[in-house]
Order: structure tokens, then sequence, then C-alpha cells
């Protein structure tokens, strides 16, 4: 049915044919046939027409219309993808509507009761179905409906955007659609008869560009590992360009650290009046965006959300003028920047305004705004377009701020009151207010501090000029983080920090004072908590403690150390994705020096977490992405020495230890920490700018280096001969400079005038342009790892299986495509899909899949899987079980691989192993799995003696005993099996006589097992022959033929099962039998009640009795075709499962 009822006045115009009643019109697009019709013109020139102009008919080619008599209006009533939906909408509107519209004598009333009636039919659909109102178009939602459709996916695969473009294959573009999905990028197209898709998925692009040429003006190029597609002819190519950036950017964070994406429902929804032109999954992601630009301009906390900006003026005491440029508001903050970038800038916390208020308006000042601050600053904004509203947004959040405050307030004055009752006095292990805690009040360089007076008067004396100088600014701009900042603020930092307002001045820089600020108390609970806690990471940290600024008094003893330790495994507590990495170490000592301990810990979280991104991993994604993008910038700055340093290979050696300790490892203390200075005010941009410099520096002498390590002597001497002259501390001996060799040193390179140039030569270098370029190695840094973990987790297995390396790299490809299937889309399994991927596991480890998606691949790739899946899935369950080692309900790839190799490449007694353990008891596997693992290293030669040898295929021998049950569900299985083998009907003759030879003694005589049994063998083997199979051919007659129960009785006897599992000997068949269907037949089995729980098999009997038949051997023996497996499982995704792919699939040609 139809979402809602529409009027369309559409009907007999071109391209619809009719076949009608009285009241309701059905009506077929042309080009919709049946296969036997032929493909007429006309239907070829309509199907190609509704790809082009993205016709509602493509999706829904058949519709049924009612029909008002006397009028030429007409109601769209139902619509149908199928002639046999559209058929059952029609029969049902026949027998329930269309005999009772006779009793209505008005035909207004008739159309009312129509419309009404249809209406009803969807609200009560909706309302069963859980359908849940949105912000959508009617036309989105048609395109919605296209896209699962055209490419089979699921609901929960959400459709962002689609446009209209041109895809180039070969020389020849095809007109279509480009829909664009949270996980894939499809195009669909038709032309003439001639249908083509593509399916991509975002984790599978390595490069995303934009071109531009003089054939194709506005390109888009995707790439992957298999193919390049360009699309083209976009009406609007920058828009629909950085939403594919954005979806990228997505996946590549989900196969990084498994962020997955949420939609955000706390968008507000838009007034009906407005004009509704995107879906709200679009309006949600480019409201990301806005936020993410908002955060990093102003340094903000990760969770803060822009709410809205506007144009303004902005009145600067300072120079008595009004700036012209944009406000943006957000939860907690206020913020300004200028039009010209570089003006001014300024923040307000919320949590410091105490009034906002409408100033009056004048033609000098129309529309003023002022708000007021605790440490009383007056802001005084104008030219705002919407003052009420805004003044009435900005009234709410500061509402709710204050509540927040209120509220974190009462909450840690009850913590601490419930902390000092729940520890005695002396018994808290840590407390910042506590004065056994100098860390904790003062930064370690106040205490440290080491001056000569006749040494360092003039010195001093510049120091004091430099804090005159900040004082004299915060007189004027303002102190704290309502300060203007303007290109005086930045000359200052340029000039070098005063030692005593470093730390200050850092936490003001980075934005670490907003998030102290609003996490009271925070630092000291996490102490408190991960005191006396160990792991990894800690004892990392304990590792490197001593080798963090040895050279520096301040850590030299206990108290320098320990403050250290508390911060590094704070943070490592607060973020176990990162936890701890070489590094952080040097850079958070370097922040004790100048804050207190608390002030250091934020200053961390800033530097690691929004400054740094990903810097800190345990694979350093952040500075392997630099690295591009610093290989990038050399070769456009620097490009006569770029082919050089990429030649010696400098380039990446010396970006890692640069970026990584922002200079701090490789230049002198003094040097460095300017670099510090301007980091925390300019961000990352200035590191690329100064290594740019360094490298410009040392242009000749690295031209003429012979080999890396002469180039690297090169750049090392210099970087030691970086000073301060202007430092107050004494010098501190330079690790890095005491292990150079003893050559002609250096002359002299003034930090100061080193940043100067910097500027100067690079200033060019934006922000903005770094994270586009950053966006482009993100790709390509995180397809490489991916490409790294794959071939390290092939090598390792490799010699463990009979699988070629090709091989098992398309497997692995496989076994993850299934993972992030159950990402994208989740699934009925009990564990969370983003459970199964950690990226800090060993490589064997990190992805894993549980039952549900070890279902999708045993159908696909391994040789016993029964087509019928109600007869896969059992046999599926039996196998993973087996496989997981561990008990965890998860496998990985190894253990996948291990089960398979022995399927497709095992001799016929390890195949016969793992089906006779597959239906052994639970508890009874142990010993069973490990002989599964150890299977390889048998098959394979790898064990070092032959003693080793014997012993594991003794311990593969001791296989547990199969009780009576267990015996009739492993024939079943071998039924199973056989089902749609080209042998079937010898396969189930020979099956037959095994289970006889096992039932009887004749072979081997079915013993008891358990204490007290030894007497009783002949009644119990008389129990056991009631149960066998036999042949129920025709030539079968009398009681056991009577006995079979058929699914249809009328049929004749040769439809029955081959083989039933039935009892000859007793009479109570009621009691003790019960019916099964196995594939289109019933089986005949013995009830619980009638099982005996006495009689078991061993494995040896079972293998004694296949090996007597010949078909059945041949059967276990054939050769399996992997690389067919392999690649019709790559194709199952073309007929509705586009994720089970090892990336995007060809475009391919139907029709």
């Amino acid at each position: 049915m139809v979402d809602t009822v529409k009027e369309d006045r559409d009907i007999g115009t071109p391209g619809w044919s009719q076949n009608g009643g009285s009241f309701a019109v059905a009506e077929t697009r042309w080009g919709h046939w049946t296969t036997s019709s032929p493909r007429r013109p006309k239907g070829l020139l309509v199907g190609t027409l509704d790809v082009v102009l993205d016709s509602s008919a493509r999706v829904a080619p058949y519709r049924i219309l009612y029909e008002t008599p006397h009028s030429l209006t007409y109601w769209l009533i139902a619509h149908g993808s199928s002639r046999k939906e559209i058929t059952e909408h029609w029969e049902w509107l026949e027998q329930n509507l269309l005999q009772t519209l006779s009793i209505f004598e008005n035909e207004n009333d008739i159309t009312t009761f129509v419309k009404g009636k249809v209406q009803g039919i969807i609200a009560e659909y909706n309302k069963n179905h859980d359908v849940k109102e949105d912000d959508d178009t009617d036309k989105f939602k048609e395109a919605i409906c296209k896209f699962r459709k055209l490419f089979g996916m699921p609901e929960e695969e959400k459709l962002v955007n689609y446009y209209s473009c041109s895809y180039w294959k070969g020389k020849v573009p095809r007109q279509g659609w480009l829909y664009l999905s949270i996980n894939h990028i499809c195009f669909y197209s038709y032309l003439l008869g001639k249908e083509a898709k593509l399916v991509i998925r975002w984790a599978d692009i390595t490069q995303l560009e934009k071109s531009a040429t003089l054939l194709l003006p506005d390109a888009v190029k995707v790439s992957t590992r298999a193919a390049e597609h360009v699309f083209s002819v976009f009406l609007n190519v920058n828009e629909t360009f950085k939403l594919m950036e954005q979806l990228a950017n997505i996946a590549m964070r989900q196969l990084l650290d498994n962020e997955g994406f949420e939609q955000d429902r706390s968008l507000p929804k838009l007034k009906r009046k407005s004009p509704k032109k995107v879906s709200a999954l679009k309006r949600d992601l480019d409201a990301r965006a806005k936020s993410e630009r908002y955060r990093a301009l102003f340094r903000l906390p990760k969770d803060e959300k822009l709410d809205g900006h506007t144009g303004c003026t902005l009145w600067t005491p300072f120079n008595k003028t009004h700036i012209l440029g944009q406000m943006f508001v957000s939860t907690n903050y206020i913020c300004f920047t200028s039009k010209e970038e570089t003006l001014c800038s300024l923040i307000i916390p919320l949590r410091e305004v105490t009034i906002v208020e409408k100033a009056d308006s004048s033609n000098v000042l129309p529309s003023p705004l002022s708000i007021s601050t605790k440490n009383r600053m007056t802001f005084l904004f104008a030219n705002l377009k919407d003052r009420d509203f805004l003044v009435q947004r900005i009234s709410d959040f500061l509402q709710q701020t204050t509540s927040k405050i209120r509220f974190e307030r009462e909450i840690a004055g009850s913590l601490s009151s419930s902390d000092d009752e729940g520890f005695s006095e002396g018994e808290r292990q840590f407390n910042l207010n506590d004065n056994s805690v100098p860390t904790a009040t003062q930064a370690l360089m106040t205490m440290y501090r080491r001056r000569s007076p006749e040494e360092f008067n003039p010195k001093l004396a510049k120091e004091y000029l430099k804090e005159q100088a900040w004082k004299n600014h915060f007189t004027e701009y303002g102190q704290g983080m309502c300060m203007y900042r303007t290109e005086r603020t930045k000359d200052l930092v340029l000039q070098g920090i005063p030692e005593n307002m470093r730390g200050e001045l850092w936490l003001l820089f980075s934005g670490a004072i907003n998030e102290m600020a609003t996490h009271p108390g925070y630092y000291e609970d996490l102490v408190e908590k991960s005191m006396g806690k160990y792991n990894l990471a800690t004892e990392e940290i304990e590792r490197d403690l001593h080798r963090s600024l040895p050279e520096h008094p301040a850590f030299q003893n206990e108290m320098g150390i320990a403050a250290l330790r508390r911060v590094l495994t704070a943070y490592a507590f607060r973020n176990p994705n990162i936890g701890y990495c070489q590094a952080m170490n040097i850079v958070t000592s370097v922040l004790l020096l100048y804050a207190k301990e608390e002030e250091a810990f934020w200053l961390l979280v800033a530097l690691c977490e929004r400054m740094l991104p990903d810097y800190y991993n345990t694979r350093v994604v952040g500075a392997l992405v630099d690295q591009g993008v610093f290989e990038e910038l050399a070769r456009e700055y620097v490009p006569e020495l770029y082919d050089c340093m990429q030649d010696l290979g400098v380039i990446s050696t010396i970006s890692l230890s640069w970026f990584l300790t922002l200079f701090l490892s490789v230049m002198p203390f003094e040097s460095a920490v300017v670099v510090v200075d301007c980091f925390f005010y300019e961000g990352i941009k200035v590191i690329f700018q100064l290594a740019l410099s360094v490298l410009h520096a040392n242009i000749h002498q690295l031209l003429e280096a012979k080999d890396d390590g002469e180039a690297m002597t090169v750049l090392g001497r210099y970087l030691d001969s970086v000073t301060n002259k202007d430092s107050t501390l004494p010098p501190i001996p330079h690790l890095h400079s005491l292990l150079t060799d003893d050559g002609e040193p250096h002359p002299d390179v003034d930090i100061f005038k080193l940043v100067r140039s910097c500027y100067e030569k690079f200033g060019s270098i934006r922000a903005d342009v770094i994270e586009q370029m950053r966006f482009k190695q993100r790709l390509r840094v995180i397809q490489t790892i991916e490409d790294t973990t794959k071939r390290n987790v092939v090598r390792t297995i490799v010699t463990e299986t009979a699988f070629s390396i090709d091989e098992l790299e398309e497997l692995y490809v496989l076994f993850k495509a299934e993972h992030l299937t159950s990402c994208y889309w989740g699934g009925t399994g009990s564990s969370n899909p983003t459970d199964r991927h950690d990226p800090s596991l060993p490589y064997l480890e990190q992805y894993r899949i549980d039952l549900e998606q070890f279902r999708g691949l045993f159908s696909l790739l391994f040789p016993w899987a029964p087509a019928n899946s109600a007869h896969s899935d059992p046999l599926a369950q039996r196998l993973f079980r087996l496989l997981d080692h561990n008990g965890d309900s998860l496998i990985n790839f190894r253990e996948f691989i291990s089960g398979l190799s022995i399927l497709c490449h095992g001799d016929l007694t390890e195949k016969l192993k793992i089906l006779y353990n597959m239906h052994v008891m639970p508890g009874k596997c142990a010993c069973v799995r490990a002989c599964v693992r150890a299977y390889v290293h048998v098959c394979t030669y790898v064990c070092v003696c032959e003693t080793e040898a014997a012993q594991l295929i003794s311990r593969f021998l001791s296989l547990p005993l199969s009780v009576q049950s267990q015996f009739i569900e492993l024939c079943k299985t071998l039924y199973n099996m056989f089902s749609e083998d080209a042998q079937e009907q010898e396969l189930y003759h020979a099956t037959a006589t095994v289970t006889s030879l096992l039932v009887y003694h004749e072979r081997g005589e079915a013993r008891p097992h358990g204490p007290g049994n030894g007497d009783s063998g002949g009644e119990q083997l008389s129990g056991m022959e009631d149960i066998r199979l036999e042949d129920s051919s025709p030539k079968d007659t009398g009681t056991s033929s009577s006995m079979l129960i058929s699914d249809d009785e009328t049929k004749d006897d040769t439809s029955m099962s081959s083989y039933s599992v039935l009892s000859t000997g007793s009479h109570e068949l009621d009691d003790k039998l019960h019916c099964e269907d196995i594939a289109d037949d019933t089986v005949l089995v013995r009830s619980a009640n009638g099982v005996d729980k006495d009689w078991a098999i061993t494995f040896e009997q079972f293998l004694a009795s296949v090996l007597t038949e010949q078909a059945l051997v041949l059967y276990f023996e054939k050769p399996v075709d992997v690389a067919a497996r392999i690649t019709n499982a790559k194709n199952v995704r073309k007929a509705g499962r586009p994720l089970l792919s090892t990336s995007d699939y060809e475009i391919f040609l139907s029709g």
C-alpha cells in the first residue's frame, strides 16, 4: 500500500497501460514485461526516462487509482513493485471495499469513504509495525525504496542523499544516480534496456579526490584496491564531495577504533513551513561537520555541539571600532571570530556570564546585545538579525548551565563527605588538598628553579619585561578565557611566554581550562581509582618513568617521578583505547614542570584527544598521517630537496620523532619549550612550518648527503645548536647532543629567529588545508595498516594450513567483511558487534565473528553445508561449537581456518573425526578441541620429532564415546549432506549399511559404558537392535513399510523418505517414536524416552564401518575446489548480499 492517499491527475498519460473497473483503475508502467514478452522500443525508452528523471514509477511500476465518477480527479490508493503484489492489493480491494460502494448514493460520500478507509489501514499498519514519523519528504522516501530494492539493502542501511551524475566505464559515460548511504556508495543506471549497478563499501576506499580537467570539469574519483571509478556531471560537486569525505571518514574511524555511527535524534525538527530539501540524516551529518569545525576553531571540548551562528559586529574597546564577523552559540559557549581571520577572536563560557540583555538600538548601533561576565568584562554585539530569538536561546542555555553547575557542586560535596566518612584520617591515599603532595599546588619548575643572580641578571631583566608586557596585555585585552585574542597576542607568544605564566597560558590557549573547570574532582577521583591497579599500560609506564627528562633535576627524585606516574596512569585509565604510548612520558614531564598536577593531566587530555588526534595510540596513526602530510608539504614547498629526501628515506624517519615529542627529544630543552608555546597557540600547523624551515635551512648540506646517516647527522647537529639566549634557566645537558659524534659543531641558531623565519617563509600554510590533506592521508594510512594486518595474519598461519597465500588472503577479507556486516546492520547474535573488533589485540584476534556470522560463511565456503538452511544451521552450530576453543562464543580467523582446512584439505580420517566430534556431548569436547588445534601440525609435519607426532596422534585417537542419541543425529547429518549429491542413492545405501554394521555386533559389538554393566550386555544389545536404518524402496513391504509416515499420503511409496529410523521390535510406537522432517521427507526417529542411555560406540568402530563402503570413502576423499567456493562467495552479493565481498564489485550489465 501507499504511505498516504495522494491526488493524481496523470491517468491516461503516456507510459502507462490500463486495466480498470467501474471505480478503480490498475496501471502498469511500460517496459515492465514478463520474461516471455518481447522488449518493445517504447518500454525501453520509458524505462530509461524513469531512471534519468528519477521517476517513482521505477520502484513502483504498478499502481491502483481510485476513479471519481464524472470527475477528472483520481486518487492513488495502492502501488507495488511486482505484479504479484499489486494483484494482492486489487483482490483485497474487490473483496473488502469496492462491493461496499454500491450502498452510497453521493459521489462525494464514496470518495470520502474510500480515502478514509485506506488512510485507516495505513495508520493501523504503522501502529502495529511501530513505524516512526520522520522529517523526510515523500520524494526522499521514494528514493529510499529505490535504494533498497535496487541494491538489496536492509532497512538498517540508512540512505543519506542521492545525486544525478554520470559514471565513466571506459570511454563511455552512463547517466544515472549516485546513492550515498552510511556504509556504501552505490550507482545505478538504466539505458535502453542495459542496467548497470555498482556497490562500494566506504571501508574499502583507498583514495577519494576531486579533479577538474577540460573533459571532466567536475569529477570525483573513487579508488579502491581493485579499481578506480570516476563520476562526473554533478549539479553541486563541492557538496557531494564534502559528504563523501565525511562518510569515508566515518568508515575509517570505525576501522581505526571501532567507533560506529549513531544518528543524533536531538536535532530540532524543521518547521512545517520550511522547505525540506534534505533528509534528516543529511541534516545530522551537516550539523556534525559544522560542530567539528566550530570546536577546532575555538579549541572546545569534544562533546560541544554548535546550535547556530549569525553575522554581527563586535565592539572592541582596545581600538574602539566595530569588527565585522560571526557569532557562534552552543550549549556552553558564545564565540566570535572576525571576518578577517587574525583580527580578533573571542570565547565566552556561559559559566562566566552573569547578564545577557538587549541594549537600546540606534542608527549607529542597530539591534545591540550586551553580555557581562564575572570578571567585570562587558561585550557589545550589534547588527544581529534575529536578536529576540538569540537572546531566548542564550537565556535557555544559561539556565541549563547554572543548574548544571549547582548540581555538580552538590554532587562534589556529597562525594567529598562520603569519602571523608569512608576513609579514616591518614587512610586516604591521594588528596589534592593534602600538603604531602606538593605538585598539586605548584609546578615542579617552581620547586627546582636554579638561578645565579650574578650570571643571569640581564636575562632576568628581559624576563621581567616579558612579564610586564603580558600584564599590560591583560589590562588592555582582558585576562582568562574571555580575553580578546588578536594579532598582538600572537606576537607576544612568538617573543616567548614568561616562565611563571607558561602553565596558565598553555591551559588557556589549548582549551584545557574548560574541561578542568567543568569536571571538578575528576582527576583526584581517577587517581584514587587507578592506584594499586596493574595492567600492560602501567607496566610500560613504570619502564619509561626514569627515561623522562632524566637530565632535569625535577625527575631525579621520587617527587617528580611520582607525579609523572600519577598523571600517566590516570590518563591510561581514562582512555583505555590509548592507554600509554611512548613519547607521552616526555611530553607529560614537560607539562608537569610548568603546570600543577591536575592542570598537567587536562593538558595531556587536550593534547591526546583534540590537538594531536590518534597520535598516541598503539599504531601512532595520527603521526603516520601527519608524516604523509609533511611529505606533501615538502614536495610543494621544497621541491628541489624532496626527491633527494625520499631517496634517502629521511622524511619518514625524522617526522615521527619530531612530531610525537613536539621537538622536545631533538632540541635543547629551553628552546623546545618555545616550540610548545607556539603549538598550544597555533596548533599543529606551526610544527609543519618549523619542520619545513629546518629542512630549508640545511638544503645544501642535505643535497650533498650520500646516505641517510649523513643526512640525519646534518639535521641532528643543526637542532642541537638551536639555543634560547633569553632563558633564565641554567643550561641542561641535552641527551640527544650527548649521543652525537664529536664533529665540528654547528653555529648557534636562535630559536626566536627560527620561529620567525618559519612564519615568514611558510605562513601561507592554513589549518583547514592541513585538515584536508589529513583526510587524504588517513585513507591511505588506515588501508595500509589493514593490508599489513592481513599480510601478518596470513604469514602467521600459512605454514599451518594447506591453503595458498592467495586463498588465505581472500578468505581473510571474506571473514573481515562478515564482521563488518554485523557492525553495519547488527544481527540476532547475543554479542555486541563492536566488541568483536579490538585493534589493540594481536593480529589474529582483532576480528572475530559469532555464530550468526559463521552461519553465513559456512553455507558458502564449507563443503558439507546442505543447500537447505534448516539443515545447514544446526550443522554450522555444531562446527562453531567445536572450533570455539576458549568457549567465548566467538571464533577468530585461525580457528575459522583450522576447521575449513580440515574439511577442504584433510584426509578421510581427519574429516570423519571432525564429523564425529561435532556430534558428541559438549562436556566431552575438551580433548577434541585440542585435537583440532593440533591437526595441522600433524598433517604438515611441523612436529619436532616422531615421539611428539605419535603423542598428538594418540590424543586424536582418544576420542569420547558417541551415545545413541548422538549417533542418531550423526545419521541425520549424513542424510542431509548427501541430499543433492550426484551419487545420492548409492550414498544412502552405504549409510544404511554402515548403520547396520554399527547397530549389530557382527561388525563391532555395541557395548554398554559405565560401572556395573558388564553382565547385562545381552540385554543392552537387544534394546539397541530396535534401532536401524532400513531401505524403504518400493520392493520392501510388510510391517516396516506400513509404519512409514509420509508428508502426503496420496503419493506413491517412492515419494517417501529413502531411509527411516524405526523400531521393528517394539509394539508401543507412540511412546518411542516421533516424526522429524528432513529435507522434503519425513523420518521416523526414536523419542527421548525410548533412547537406550547405555548404548555407545567408539570412533574406531565408526571409522572401520565407513571404510567398508567405497561410495562413502570416495565422497569424503573427493577434492574441494576452494577457489570456486571463494569466487561464489564474492559473487553472492550481486544477488542481494552486497557486504559479503572483498571490495567493490565491478559494474555489471544485465539485459
